[in-house]
């Protein structure tokens, strides 16, 4: 959460796009959504011993809802 009671932050699918996202979180939470930001995450560089690696990427979806409406988080 990052505005009191407006903005969520989801991790999603990386093939997601946003009217897909938005139908989802309607549904799922019975809120209506203003807006959405997405971006792809790049991964960071891990190391195991010698051995370098990289986590993998994914995407986020910033969903700002409309006045009024809440997502209740447990």
């Amino acid at each position: 959460m990052l505005e009191p009671d407006r903005k969520y932050l989801f991790h999603v699918a990386r093939n997601a796009n946003k009217i897909e996202i938005k139908k989802a979180i309607e549904e799922i939470y019975n809120v209506k959504v203003e807006a959405i930001n997405t971006s792809i995450v790049n991964g960071k560089l891990k190391r195991v011993r010698q051995e370098l690696g990289r986590t993998a990427p994914w995407k986020k979806a910033v969903v700002t809802l409309k006045e009024g409406q809440k997502i209740e988080v447990t």
